[in-house]
């Protein structure tokens, strides 16, 4: 598997992947690759952080982080995280993860937020964002709002997450 940035010349077949992957989901409104493209056009958008997986030459999987601020804080926040469906549970989701982390603390990132699944994220170093002072925006379970600290030093963070305009929260 090979993971890169991802390229606008991948936008197209990316918008199909994230259809794909999320059309067997029930908690969905069916909008992700709506809102990846928006996500790619607005200010929090970080071209580095957009990341595919490649199989055989064929893209299987897209991850993205965009900016999100909290209590004054720049942090990131995960969104959407896209596995094609033959393809999940072998660890394409995980190794985004895992490389999205690498560069991000490699850009110097503290913090990255998700909303999603408690079962996934977990595995993957995410808590509750209680836990490290982030509080859950109204209306959202607080057991799906997680994050997981980035950098060791990592100052303490606290506030409400205002994440990018184009999330619509």
């Amino acid at each position: 598997m090979i993971i890169r940035q991802e390229e606008p010349n991948d936008y197209c077949e990316v918008y199909e992947l994230i259809k794909e992957a999320f059309s067997t989901t029930e908690y969905t409104d069916g909008n992700e690759q709506n809102l990846a493209a928006a996500l790619r056009k607005g200010t929090a958008f970080i071209p580095e952080l957009s990341l595919v997986a490649e199989m055989n030459g064929e893209l299987v999987g897209h991850i993205m982080f965009t900016t999100a601020v909290v209590g004054g804080d720049e942090i990131l926040a995960l969104a959407p995280l896209s596995v094609k469906p033959r393809y999940q549970h072998q660890g394409v989701g995980t190794a985004l993860i895992k490389e999205g982390h690498k560069i991000a603390r490699q850009l110097g990132y503290e913090y990255s937020l998700v909303l999603g699944s408690e079962t996934y994220y977990p595995r993957t170093g995410y808590r509750p964002a209680v836990q490290f002072g982030i509080e859950v925006p109204e209306g959202f379970p607080p057991e799906n709002f997680m994050a997981v600290k980035l950098q060791e030093a990592a100052k303490p963070i606290s506030g409400v997450v205002i994440y990018a305009k184009e999330f619509g929260l």
